[in-house]
């Protein structure tokens, strides 16, 4: 969810090889630029045939079919064949760090952070704050993709009458800036991000190629399951309906209908009684504006018949905790659940997007009008130069729709970005395989486990659990720390919620600490698995979130508010972006995820695009076993009184360790293997007998001997792989918070090999 409830925090609902998808970031060559360019230059006359003219909906659907069924009928020929996988030469290189910019926050100089402060209080970054130094600022942290956040116009208290935008009733809006995910107008751009309002696309466009021209891409936010309460489009291309615009009002429920609509219909297909919305009754605390007098502040919204509430309300009026600044989008699921569009054959699971495109040519006339609306949505921003999208809730969505969507995206781009927003494990598979995502958050799992690891909750083991349950997704599942939703490394609610009994919004929570006890969990995300690293702006400086922004809370950054983030601002030093006014602690910091990142993409570590091994279970003795249950049961138990029960490795269930390597082929010069090992303890040192088993030497086809190690990290010194019987052993001590992303380069030619351990055993010798 994208925080759209500040009562309480979000609730998640509980818990084929997959072939690598990693977008390509490099130049592939003369065939496949021109193949884009052709894409780009047939979707534009399919937006011109789409967006000319006044079109019925019976006209824009025939406009839609004939726009996208091009190759159609020969794909469709070609449906239950597979597709010939993609060359080598078309399978990038790297493994994509997305930097997540919330861009109302990123360029804003003003330290003020008045609770409900309006723009002229706190200020606001622009478009044109992100400049080509912060972009640099960026790229030198190893990104590859910037996610821009709250983009599209979304409904906010502020007057731009004077450009033709009406005013949004704060008795419907969450904040003073406005929640992000409450969509006003998909086909523009927000105007507080612009310095000219009237001129804010081109803004926009500028940013675009300006990160391009930094070989960053692009992505940014749609929202499928639900837009503002107030939905006006005033940017639109001409013969694009509006959301709701040709619905029939009379029927909750019907197929192409966008909205669903709070009526009595006692018979199916029959007109009933129509109710009113009315605001929400909402605590003191989350009164419009802080309370403040307002002309649109009435406790009134004129909007009959009510509409469903974003996240499924069907009350005329919605509880404090509902999204009711929304209103849901209604994708052909009738209000008893059963569909009322194709259903995607089970074995499309296995299919190309090209068969998914096809698949849809075929039905294009059966498929809800909303389904069109965030197709034309997707196709008018990827020809702007948009390089992905991050789907709110996707869940909330029928897999089916992500089947039509993303095929017809990647038709258009095949290399696009797509991450979608799932916290039910049960339908990772789904909304992979039939949904066509890139990429999942990896939330309920492994982000919930290295939080309770850090707090002391739970035993490092449980993360070889998470990884092997989804190994055979695992290059899907984005890893991170922080986002916009989850509250912020350096606030101490981030682990209060789970070693007390306070609530995690509870502004005696709101309390800076050192964030460096979160690096351990930083590095086993961004190198166990080739998914990609997400980092949240201020997360590399160790922003804190202390300050009461109105209508937020504490611990997390505001998306509602107008506000400055002051370890960000400490860093950006008035647009120099040179840490001109940063601490020693935020600089170091910096620095350690600079170097992390950069190694994470794999750009001089290959082998964290190749296998993973975990040495977890080689490592952990059943004694150890069994105390790693009772941390877990034990939840009074603390990170600082916690004494587990280590081994004779010394592996206990505060340290983690696993192998990443490349597969040996005879092409192959040399081959890296790389050992990763963390220790999450923020008080003990650990003196670590680390065992690599038989198998995993055997799968590095080492013989024998001493091999010299180097820490491509934290630059430990003394390590080195001794290999005895076919098993190896690693002398190394860890410091509290520490970890080593220990390297061996071995050259395929064995007399090389025997002649470098040789060399080594002879020193060794000595």
């Amino acid at each position: 969810m994208s925080f759209l409830s500040p009562i309480d925090s979000r609730v998640t609902q509980s818990q084929q090889a997959a072939k690598f998808p990693i977008m390509a970031l490099l130049t592939k060559g003369a065939k496949a630029t021109q193949r884009r360019q052709s894409r780009q230059s047939s979707l534009s006359l399919c937006l011109q045939s789409l967006f000319n003219g006044s079109l019925s909906s019976a006209a824009l659907l025939t406009a839609s079919l004939s726009c996208s069924s091009a190759n159609a009928n020969a794909s469709a020929q070609a449906l239950d064949n597979e597709l010939p996988p993609k060359s080598e030469s078309e399978v990038m290189t790297l493994k994509p760090v997305v930097y997540q910019i919330f861009t109302r926050l990123y360029g804003n100089k003003n330290p003020t952070n008045k609770p409900w402060g309006t723009i002229a209080d706190n200020g606001v970054g622009k478009f044109n704050d992100i400049d080509d130094v912060a972009l640099n600022s960026i790229k030198d942290l190893g990104v590859t993709h910037v996610w821009y956040t709250g983009v599209p116009h979304h409904a906010l208290i502020g007057d731009y009458s004077e450009i033709g935008v009406s005013a949004d009733d704060a008795d419907v809006v969450k904040g003073r800036a406005g929640s992000p995910y409450a969509v006003k107008d998909y086909y523009n751009v927000n105007p507080d991000l612009a310095v000219n309002p009237v001129n804010r696309l081109a803004e926009f466009e500028a940013l675009i190629a300006r990160t391009h021209q930094h070989g960053l891409k692009v992505i940014i936010d749609i929202v499928p399951n639900h837009v503002a309460r107030h939905y006006q489009s005033v940017s639109k291309p001409q013969g694009v309906r509006d959301f709701g615009e040709d619905d029939d009002t009379s029927l909750e429920y019907s197929k192409n209908n966008n909205f669903y609509y709070v009526v009595d219909n006692s018979v199916k297909g029959t007109k009933g009684q129509a109710h009113a919305f009315e605001v929400p009754s909402l605590p003191a605390e989350l009164k419009p504006l802080g309370g403040e007098t307002h002309p649109l502040s009435d406790g009134k919204f004129d909007e009959f018949p009510a509409k469903w509430t974003g996240n499924g309300s069907r009350l005329a009026k919605p509880d404090a905790n509902d999204w009711y600044e929304t209103v849901k989008i209604n994708y052909g699921v009738r209000p008893d659940g059963t569909y009322d569009f194709p259903r995607l054959p089970a074995k499309f699971a296995t299919f190309t997007e090209a068969q998914h495109y096809a698949f849809w040519q075929q039905h294009l006339a059966e498929i809800p009008s909303s389904w069109i609306k965030f197709n034309q949505i997707a196709q008018y921003w990827l020809a702007k130069g948009v390089d992905g999208f991050r789907y709110d809730m996707a869940e909330m969505v029928p897999v089916e729709f992500w089947s039509y969507l993303n095929s017809q995206i990647k038709h258009t781009n095949p290399d696009a970005f797509i991450l979608a927003e799932v916290y039910n494990p049960n339908l990772y598979r789904n909304y992979i395989q039939l949904g066509k995502m890139d990429y999942l958050y990896d939330k309920v799992d492994l982000y919930d486990t290295l939080k309770a690891v850090m707090a002391g909750k739970t035993s490092t083991a449980n993360i070889a659990a998470d990884q092997a349950k989804v190994q055979d997704i695992e290059s899907h599942m984005l890893h991170f720390l922080e986002n916009h939703d989850e509250q912020r490394i350096g606030n101490a609610a981030f682990l209060a919620s789970l070693q007390t009994n306070i609530s995690a919004n509870d502004s005696a929570t709101a309390q800076a600490v050192n964030p460096n006890y979160a690096l351990p969990a930083m590095v086993v995300s961004a190198t166990i698995g080739t998914s990609p690293t997400l980092v949240y702006f201020g997360q590399e400086v160790g922003e804190a979130a202390i300050d009461n922004p109105g209508f937020g809370h504490a611990s997390r950054t505001s998306i509602f508010d107008y506000v400055g983030v002051p370890a960000h601002q400490r860093w950006m030093n008035n647009g120099k972006f040179d840490g001109g006014q940063s601490t020693q602690q935020e600089t170091s910091l910096r620095a350690y995820y600079q170097k992390l990142l950069t190694l994470s993409t794999g750009r001089t570590t290959p082998a964290l695009l190749g296998q993973y091994y975990s040495l977890d279970a080689a490592n952990r003795s059943k004694k150890n076993a069994t105390q790693s249950h009772i941390i877990e049961s034990n939840s009074a138990q603390s990170m600082s009184t916690q004494k587990s029960t280590a081994n004779e490795t010394g592996y206990d269930d505060s340290t983690f360790a696993f192998a990443r390597f490349e597969v040996i082929s005879p092409t192959s010069k040399q081959t890296q293997k790389l050992i990763v090992v963390s220790n999450f303890s923020q008080t003990e040192s650990k003196a670590l007998q680390l065992k690599l088993p038989k198998e995993l030497i055997r799968q590095w086809q080492l013989k024998d001997g001493v091999y010299p190690l180097k820490d491509l990290l934290e630059d430990h010194q003394t390590s080195q792989l001794l290999l005895e019987q076919g098993e190896g052993k690693i002398a190394l001590t860890l410091a509290p918070l520490s970890s080593a992303i220990l390297s061996l380069t071995v050259v395929a030619d064995e007399r090389k090999s025997e002649s470098a351990n040789k060399s080594l055993n002879e020193q060794a010798a000595e």
